[in-house]
């Protein structure tokens, strides 16, 4: 349920002829819906489209975005007579680690498929080159995303600039601090952010006694007792719990709170992939918004902390997009309920499923549509009678048989059902 004191994103508005106007606030685009003026474009992002044509009256509107390996934060923000002001929030969490285990379950039966005396796809190695810029699909599926909602963006809003956040960790300086010289320069990444990173892996909180607030880098061996200055050797840690730790190791330390060590001890060997995966890709994204034409401010993780910091905001994924760059310094975000959006992905091409052998055990159709529906829809079910009456809505699972499947509920009948939202690739709240 909502907070009373949480706001909605604005909506969306077009004119009759599909191009965009500046985004409205709910209250009014209820009224116009009630009134008969508009009628309702799309559901995800919620966009109305007018009866009859209406003026163009454009603010400065930049897309900010804070990329990230798991989930990447986007806010519209507004520039008017009371300043900057966010409009509109998203969250978006990528499926990169699920396209890498397709990947290698794919690989795993090509592998096995070879190994025996059967019909097989011959091994292919050095007859086939990369293009330059290519990215796994796991790293370019982000990439991708993003620009599919920009360019979605683009089309439903006045937009006239973007902001992205170029997060800087240099994993090679971060894991070895004493490399200079060519060492350093054959490195595949640049400009060190230790804190930053630290900040981020730790979550902004004390490794100890997880409070948030001013914290201090801090050394598991102490100096004193041959410890180096290793990102492994580093943590977060508050004023009070590092003079209580002093010279001691971190076993001594917590030689009475064994989970609490175990956890620690798990968290700091958590590996460096989603830092590489943001950097694998930042500079792609880039090149991308900018193929837009439209202005591109960046900025660094640190300043996008700092920015959010000073304005005492929450942490959240489409409050730092909002806060990225110099033009994050000052911006009015006002509490809004963000559109989470997940990548669901398109359905499966694959014909014919497998065991974990690799002897098929099933086979599908190549119909995809079944009574007007089809997987990924996101419907609205009214069931009147029965052991399942009720009210549902979710994305559903259509069989042949024409009895579906929804998150609450199996085996209901298409004629109960009616589109809300085709489907588009992603799942969003409700």
């Amino acid at each position: 349920m909502r907070n009373k004191e949480t706001m909605s994103n604005r909506v969306f508005v077009l004119n009759p002829d599909k191009t965009p106007l500046m985004p409205c606030t709910a209250k009014r685009a209820r009224k116009m819906l009630e009134a008969g003026k508009a009628a309702i474009w799309r559901r995800y992002p919620f966009t109305i489209i007018l009866k009859s044509e209406a003026a163009k009256q454009s603010q400065p509107l930049a897309l900010k975005l804070d990329p990230g390996s798991k989930t990447t934060g986007m806010a519209l923000v507004m520039e008017g007579k009371t300043g900057r002001q966010v409009v509109w929030g998203a969250e978006l969490q990528h499926r990169g680690r699920a396209i890498r285990d397709a990947l290698t379950s794919r690989r795993q039966l090509r592998s096995s498929r070879r190994s025996r005396k059967l019909r097989h796809r011959p091994a292919r190695f050095l007859n086939r080159t990369k293009p330059t810029g290519w990215l796994p699909p796991s790293l370019m599926h982000r990439v991708l995303t993003v620009i599919s909602w920009a360019k979605r963006l683009d089309r439903f809003t006045m937009l006239n600039s973007f902001s992205m956040e170029l997060v800087s960790f240099d994993t090679q300086k971060m894991m070895n601090p004493d490399i200079q010289r060519q060492d350093y320069q054959r490195g595949t990444l640049f400009g060190t952010e230790v804190r930053a990173y630290l900040m981020h892996k730790w979550e902004g909180k004390c490794a100890y006694c997880q409070k948030e607030g001013s914290l201090e880098v801090e050394h598991l061996v102490p100096r004193s007792r041959g410890g180096s200055n290793r990102i492994s050797n580093l943590i977060m840690s508050c004023r009070k719990c590092n003079e209580a730790k002093g010279a001691q190791h971190l076993e001594a330390f917590l030689k009475r709170k064994p989970a609490q060590l175990r956890r620690i001890q798990a968290q700091q060997q958590a590996s460096l992939a989603d830092t590489a995966a943001v950097n694998a890709t930042k500079y792609r994204l880039l090149d991308e918004l900018k193929s837009f034409g439209y202005p591109v401010e960046t900025g660094s993780g640190a300043q996008t902390s700092f920015n959010r910091q000073q304005q005492g905001y929450d942490k959240a994924h489409w409050i730092d997009a909002a806060c990225v760059g110099a033009s994050g310094e000052k911006v009015q975000v006002k509490p809004l309920e963000p559109l989470n959006i997940t990548c669901m992905g398109r359905g499966s091409r694959q014909m014919c499923g497998t065991n974990k052998y690799g002897f098929p055990i099933r086979h599908r159709t190549r119909q995809k549509v079944f009574f007007g529906f089809q997987t990924g829809d996101i419907v609205r079910g009214v069931v009147t009678t029965g052991k399942k009456a009720g009210v549902y809505t979710g994305r559903v699972s259509v069989r042949a048989t024409g009895s579906f499947k929804l998150p609450q509920v199996d085996g209901v009948h298409h004629r109960f059902f009616s589109i809300l939202h085709k489907a588009d690739g992603y799942g969003y709240n409700f």
